[in-house]
């Protein structure tokens, strides 16, 4: 194992944009920013995301990233038109497409032989629509969490890599465009890359960091991609209750670089009420435990800086085996749960569950005739019953098991 590397951690940005006068930049600035209601929820193509790009561009400038984009630029375009079927793949549609993403990128050049890809998508829901969990007409959906905190931490990980970070490596910073409509920037990018993606030895991404928990649960997807992962992301946590999985398919834009033989990892907070809804808002964040997360990602960076490229191993893709449904329950998992059964982490009014009385921090434990072991668990069962169907569910509420009647 490589000697590991401590470096200054230094979160205070000193930018000079277009101004002479120098302007700090924090977590909370460039999350305040992002998630303004000015930017009508950037969504993808739309004038709010030109905005936000705009603003990422500039502060990569003063951050003295050099351009690696398209045509010596910070930006790389792609354009496709809109798919009419959920179900339908986007196809990239080379500047003749009616809606255009903005990946927005710049770099670190140490010189080095191997890079670093560093990513977090900027895009978010815009008013609603596809994707929203909102149901009262359309509203600005800000997206603090999702994912203006992945970009806020993104950028302060670009100051202090430039800055004071090791030299074994070259950086390469992308704030993703296209992400809630299917991870096409990233694609787009992995397709159609603006450095060899032979010399990339590995990609971290950022995608809701800003909900961290008093408990420090922190979830950390593509563990199985490289067998040095599990040993470095526990050498280096400074103190996070860790959910590692290994899939390095998810839907984040990590999994397009997993899908070219990259080694990946996707940093997670967790789900909460507030998603893909318009109370995403910068105000709800936990800006210390972002600060956290921004000093491990640079402490497993650095961990690594000695090594060569890292191997690649290819892990069972999890989604493949997500069967089909015909109901819901009508509550939203609590994925960094890690005990036995599957834990609610909210319930969505006038739905089964809801109806039945059941509670966030329920865990179910049986449904039907079935105990439910894990996520997945709860997941095959889910899907063997039909509309009208009526079963019994026993959770587990604070230590007491209780059993209710549902109906789908």
């Amino acid at each position: 194992m490589v000697k590991k590397l401590v470096f200054l951690l230094i979160l205070g940005t000193s930018v000079s944009c277009k101004q002479e006068k120098a302007t700090t930049y924090d977590l909370r600035d460039d999350v305040f920013y992002l998630a303004s209601d000015s930017l009508q929820g950037r969504e993808t193509g739309t004038p709010g995301e030109l905005v936000a790009a705009e603003y990422i561009k500039e502060r990569m400038e003063g951050l003295h990233l050099k351009p690696a984009g398209d045509s010596a630029s910070y930006y790389q375009t792609f354009s496709f038109s809109p798919r009419k079927d959920p179900h339908q793949q986007v196809s990239f549609d080379k500047g003749n497409g009616t809606v255009t993403g903005t990946n927005v990128i710049g770099f670190v050049d140490n010189e080095a032989e191997n890079t670093v890809i560093i990513g977090a998508h900027y895009d978010h829901l815009g008013l609603g629509g596809e994707g929203s969990l909102y149901r009262e007409g359309a509203a600005i959906h800000n997206g603090a969490d999702d994912n203006a905190s992945g970009v806020a931490v993104l950028l302060q990980l670009a100051d202090s890599l430039q800055r004071h970070g090791p030299k074994n490596k070259n950086y390469l910073f992308m704030a993703f465009s296209g992400e809630e409509m299917g991870l096409l920037g990233s694609n787009y990018f992995a397709k159609n890359p603006t450095l060899s993606l032979e010399s990339v030895s590995y990609m971290i991404n950022m995608d809701m960091v800003g909900r961290l928990r008093e408990d420090k649960t922190l979830s950390v997807s593509g563990t199985g991609t490289s067998p040095i992962w599990a040993q470095v992301l526990n050498a280096t946590n400074p103190g996070f209750e860790l959910v590692l999985k290994e899939s390095g398919v998810g839907p984040s834009d990590h999994t397009s670089f997993y899908l070219a033989d990259i080694p990946v990892l996707h940093f997670f907070t967790g789900q909460h009420k507030d998603y893909h809804k318009p109370t995403d808002d910068a105000d709800k964040l936990n800006y210390d435990g972002m600060q956290m997360i921004t000093g491990y990602i640079l402490e497993v960076i650095g961990e690594l800086d000695d090594d060569p490229k890292l191997v690649f191993k290819k892990t069972k893709n999890e989604s493949e085996e997500v069967p089909r449904f015909k109901v819901a329950l009508g509550v939203v998992p609590d994925y960094l749960f890690d005990g036995k059964g599957m834990r609610i982490d909210g319930v969505s009014e006038d739905k089964p569950a809801w109806k039945a009385g059941l509670q966030k921090g329920d865990i179910v434990v049986q449904l039907g005739d079935s105990t439910v072991v894990d996520m997945m668990g709860y997941m095959r069962v889910l899907s063997t019953f039909e509309e009208g169907n009526t079963t019994k569910v026993t959770v587990d509420r604070n230590g007491e098991k209780i059993t209710v009647d549902l109906t789908f």
